[in-house]
């Protein structure tokens, strides 16, 4: 069994596990590659048909091409979507940093979906690569009614033992993408041909690597124009995939604040 094979049997067992729990699930859709992969993987936990809704938690400042792809993958994939919003920017903790007080919104938005339709387990696409904070994730990671993550208290998780129980005053955010690499989501999106927003391709010799809101999100420069130059540029590059991503060059330790309070 090769490498990309052995992390989709995981992630498919991981969806699997969660939904023999409870029924009341989430799967956040952010429109990016990831998202991406953990709705294919859905489908192939479920023999086609994804058996939850897809959230999206529209901050309505995402590029148009993000949108353009929601709509139209939507019908084709024939999603049953639920379309959060969030609150104005004004309403956020003034004390936050402005990227981090702007992406906050989606926090906040997020947490009045689960209350609103009682979601007992959201399923997020998050990487332990991607940030210092994620690497210190569970696959299965409770959280309070109010979002908040205490990251000195996790479950441990050893030999495919999961703590998946469900008690009233906590849901499960659940991350079947843990131990998938950037380089990883690309080979599979390669090997399955999935397909992702063309922001990820370069033009004019910049690309985007990670997408977010387009106020808070910039390009990296970048000649990749494919999936295949994409895998090769990240087998050599020492940049930081979410280094256009301007929350994460705010103070140290914001982006843990922000988790802790039920940021992905």
């Amino acid at each position: 069994m090769d490498h990309l094979t052995r992390l989709e049997n995981q992630s498919i067992y991981i969806l699997r596990e969660i939904f023999s729990v409870t029924k009341n699930i989430a799967l956040l859709w952010s429109l990016g590659k990831d998202s991406n992969v953990m709705i294919w993987l859905a489908f192939k936990a479920f023999l086609g048909t994804i058996p939850f809704p897809v959230v999206h938690v529209d901050t309505k400042k995402k590029f148009k091409q993000m949108y353009d792809f929601r709509d139209k993958y939507q019908k084709k994939w024939k999603l049953n979507l639920i379309r959060g919003t969030c609150p104005k920017v004004e309403d956020i903790d003034p004390s936050l940093p402005p990227a981090a007080r702007s992406a906050a919104r989606k926090t906040e938005g997020l947490k009045n979906l689960i209350k609103k339709y009682k979601f007992k387990a959201v399923i997020a696409g998050i990487r332990k690569d991607e940030q210092g904070t994620r690497a210190k994730e569970r696959f299965f990671s409770p959280r309070t009614i109010e979002g908040k993550w205490n990251i000195k208290n996790q479950p441990p998780e050893f030999w495919d033992h999961y703590q998946t129980h469900l008690s009233a005053n906590f849901h499960l955010r659940v991350h079947p993408l843990l131990n998938w690499s950037e380089l990883d989501i690309w080979n599979y999106i390669k090997k399955e041909n999935i397909p992702v927003v063309d922001l990820y391709f370069s033009r004019n010799g910049k690309r985007y690597r990670s997408l977010g809101d387009k106020d808070i999100t910039k390009p990296i420069y970048s000649k990749a124009k494919t999936v295949s130059d994409i895998i090769e540029e990240l087998r050599i590059t020492k940049i930081s995939e979410r280094s256009g991503r301007e929350m994460d060059h705010e103070e140290e330790d914001v982006f843990e604040k922000l988790r802790s309070t039920g940021y992905l």
